[in-house]
């Protein structure tokens, strides 16, 4: 990714590729990580999972600073033998939960769209926070 405190590996032709960054818990968070990662797919040649993945990174850094007071977000994308892993770490003890919004609200979607989305996605606790990461399938 680009920027940032973060590093960034350079893409191999074999084994893991990855990149990794921490945005400031605000508003223009979402829109970078999706930016970022999006140029980590374009460069690795995976464009197809372009949109899937923009639209999963938003939904997951938008939880993390909506539903806890964190103050960074930290998100990195992995190429793995068979498919992309993308993780999104605050420093939040809460797991998401799925919570089935009522039909009119506005909001409350988006762990939902994850599931839609990922063939797999889950969430860990940490020492220091939590983990939650989706995979995506790098064959079409």
């Amino acid at each position: 990714m680009t920027g940032g405190r973060g590093r960034a590996a350079a893409a191999q032709p074999t084994g893991p590729q990855w990149c990794i960054d921490r945005y400031v818990a605000c508003d223009t968070a979402p829109a970078r990580a999706r930016h970022d990662v999006q140029l980590s797919l374009r460069a690795w040649g995976l464009d197809h999972l372009v949109d899937d993945a923009r639209l999963i990174v938003s939904e997951l850094v938008t939880n993390a600073i909506r539903h806890t007071r964190t103050g960074a977000v930290g998100v990195s994308v992995t190429r793995l033998s068979g498919h992309v892993r993308i993780v999104v770490t605050d420093d939040s003890s809460t797991l998401p939960a799925r919570v089935p919004p009522a039909a009119d609200a506005e909001a409350g979607r988006g762990l939902q769209l994850v599931d839609q989305l990922a063939t797999r996605w889950g969430s860990q606790p940490l020492p220091t926070g939590k983990r939650v990461w989706a995979e995506l399938p790098t064959h079409g």
